[in-house]
């Protein structure tokens, strides 16, 4: 059993991650080149990219919080280094869920109403969202890996 919620626990953590470092590293910059002579066009093809897929990563993060939960129930280790490490994991995805609920909720409706001039500034607030959220995703990872017992 616990070797399940690991596996899931793990495929969720790289799922998340590698969708956000294709989008970051691989969509965005080819699709800012290949809009580069239509803004307007670019800023439709991401709002369309995005579209639904918040629901979806609040599943993903509810279903990562959830094997995170079960993880530490099904522990038998726990000496106050583990308790550190989970305390640590559990703090990184609160600060990617408050960085993920900013943008959905905040900053994508301001996104879409804002005006051509204000496009490149609220591309780039996104960049360093992202990063943020891959930072903080990222380094849950590698606590994962050190507190897991050998």
């Amino acid at each position: 059993m616990r070797a399940l919620v690991i596996a899931a626990h793990l495929f969720l953590g790289v799922g998340w991650l590698g969708a956000m470092s294709y989008s970051l590293f691989m969509v965005q910059p080819k699709a800012a080149r290949y809009f580069a002579s239509d803004d307007e066009a670019h800023e439709d093809f991401l709002t369309t990219l995005a579209h639904g897929a918040r629901w979806k990563v609040v599943g993903l993060i509810a279903a990562l919080a959830a094997t995170g939960v079960l993880l530490t129930v099904l522990a038998t280790d726990r000496d106050a280094g583990w308790w550190a490490g989970v305390a640590a994991k559990s703090a990184l995805l609160l600060a990617a869920s408050g960085v993920f609920w900013w943008v959905s909720w905040r900053a994508w409706p301001a996104r879409v109403f804002a005006l051509p001039a204000e496009r490149a500034r609220w591309r780039r607030r996104f960049r360093v969202a992202a990063l943020t959220m891959l930072g903080c995703g990222g380094l849950a990872a590698f606590l994962g890996v050190l507190i897991t017992p050998r």
